[in-house]
């Protein structure tokens, strides 16, 4: 096992916080404060969140394999997930901050991950891992098309998903929602989880086998810094960037 840090971990999760912190700021002061050039920001790197939003759940499924409890970690997650519900969807809107709820983000997310793979750690275990980043290649497309209830690989549609599944909210979870859902951060464990896990496959690759020499350098310490206190930054940026775009709303109204 490695004695060192591995920096390279930090700094990719750290960049992912740096661009969750400026996509989130671009919506609330583009929807908040109506600033078309942040509503164009917002859509123009809509398309790239995704990406940064898998390398920080990929980089999360590594760590899974090196939490010394990720029972308590996800408990804990699982507590700070609960409060944050409470904050943007019943505090926030009652001193004026609307469309701010989040019911299922990347931290309610993260705490059901972590908790599962608790839960299923050691079956996982019996899986090798190039046939488990294998499994979560094909498995993710083929509940990516969820939201469009089929189950798909690209134009060729496997399964059409029951509207029943789609006539509550209860299993938002999953992914599955109806047209009254709204949450402005959602991270669904289908297909996510398969981000997650593939990470987790491959963190017991590295913990086996080290992780490799060029991970351990520290290269941007500004990154690696986000990265080390990523929860923290993510739940002050919140209503740091809210407070923002309405203190901007109020001026910009000032006749």
């Amino acid at each position: 096992m490695q004695q060192d840090r591995v920096h390279f971990m930090d700094e990719v999760r750290g960049f992912a916080v740096f661009c969750m912190v400026f996509y989130h700021a671009f919506f609330f002061l583009g929807e908040i404060a109506d600033i078309r050039f942040f509503r164009q920001a917002f859509d123009f790197f809509t398309p790239l969140e995704p990406l940064f939003a898998g390398a920080f759940i990929f980089i999360s499924g590594i760590s899974s394999r090196l939490s010394k409890s990720n029972l308590r970690r996800g408990l804990r997650l699982a507590a700070i997930a609960a409060a944050l519900t409470l904050v943007t969807a019943f505090l926030l809107p009652a001193i004026g901050f609307a469309d701010c709820e989040i019911w299922f983000g990347i931290l309610h997310f993260l705490a059901c991950a972590i908790l599962l793979f608790a839960l299923l750690q050691p079956a996982l275990d019996r899986i090798s891992p190039f046939a488990g980043v294998l499994g979560c290649a094909v498995l993710y497309p083929f509940f990516a098309g969820i939201p469009e209830r089929v189950l798909r690989y690209g134009e060729l549609i496997v399964l059409r998903l029951p509207d029943a599944l789609y006539r509550t909210n209860w299993l938002v979870p999953l992914g599955f929602y109806n047209s009254m859902f709204a949450s402005a951060d959602y991270f669904p464990l289908l297909p996510d989880i398969f981000i997650f896990l593939a990470g987790a496959f491959c963190g017991a690759v590295c913990l086996q086998r080290g992780f490799p020499a060029w991970s351990y350098p520290q290269r941007v310490k500004f990154f690696g810094f986000l990265g080390r206190h990523a929860l923290p930054i993510y739940l002050i940026h919140l209503p740091a960037v809210a407070g923002i775009s309405a203190a901007v709303q109020a001026i910009m109204t000032i006749k």
